[in-house]
């Protein structure tokens, strides 16, 4: 089971609304959690799970698969990693004191497009799907069940100057949501590969809309 750091409030009276935030390749458990306060006004818990895999020793820079020895991972290692992540959520948010039923997944870049497999296989799950800065990996929209997906509110931000996912395969992704029947939410932005005040402010409106938070 992944480490998780996690930002709550500890007297909240009721279950709190819950964000799963996925981390990049190269980051930590830690690298998304300062946005826990700058999204839908800090009334949100954000639990941030760390990848498995070190990058190299004392540094902490983890990725989430184990790779073969041509560099690509496999899509068995993808949907292991993906069935640990789940697991992962449904102990752990409830036990951090979230509320299941008011849970967004969020993944930056690597973490998206496990955002996106686990998201989008349980339709009605998740309150919604946020995907940043990443894209939707061609042989997961196979693995995904014959479920409809127009619900699932799906938001996708992405640079138009991002030099590590090129815009163009955003776009190629938005194109195969829409054709496996999802209904994403997109945008695009004048910044590189990251988040950045005008993504932030819709990813807090959107966060406000389908978490009902007033």
């Amino acid at each position: 089971m992944p480490f998780a750091y996690a930002a709550w409030h500890p007297t909240a009276p009721e279950p709190l609304p819950t964000i799963v935030a996925l981390h990049g390749h190269g980051a930590d458990g830690q690298d998304l959690l300062g946005l826990a306060p700058l999204l839908a006004g800090g009334r949100v818990m954000m639990l941030c799970p760390q990848a498995e895999f070190a990058l190299s020793p004392g540094i902490s820079a983890y990725t989430w698969f184990h790779r073969d020895a041509g560099g690509q991972r496999t899509i068995e290692e993808f949907e292991r990693v993906a069935a640990g992540l789940r697991a992962f959520i449904e102990e752990m948010v409830p036990r951090c004191g979230g509320d299941p039923a008011r849970t967004v997944i969020l993944g930056f870049s690597q973490g998206g497009t496990l955002a996106y497999r686990i998201g989008l296989a349980e339709p009605g799950r998740f309150a919604g799907v946020a995907a940043l800065s990443t894209y939707f990996p061609d042989d997961v929209a196979g693995a995904l069940p014959g479920t409809p997906l127009g619900e699932v509110p799906l938001l996708v931000q992405h640079g138009t100057f991002d030099p590590m996912i090129a815009v163009q395969r955003a776009q190629t992704s938005r194109d195969l949501l829409r054709a496996i029947g999802a209904s994403p939410e997109y945008h695009e932005y004048p910044m590189q590969h990251e988040i950045g005040r005008e993504s932030m402010v819709d990813l807090s409106e959107w966060l406000e809309r389908v978490l009902d938070l007033p």
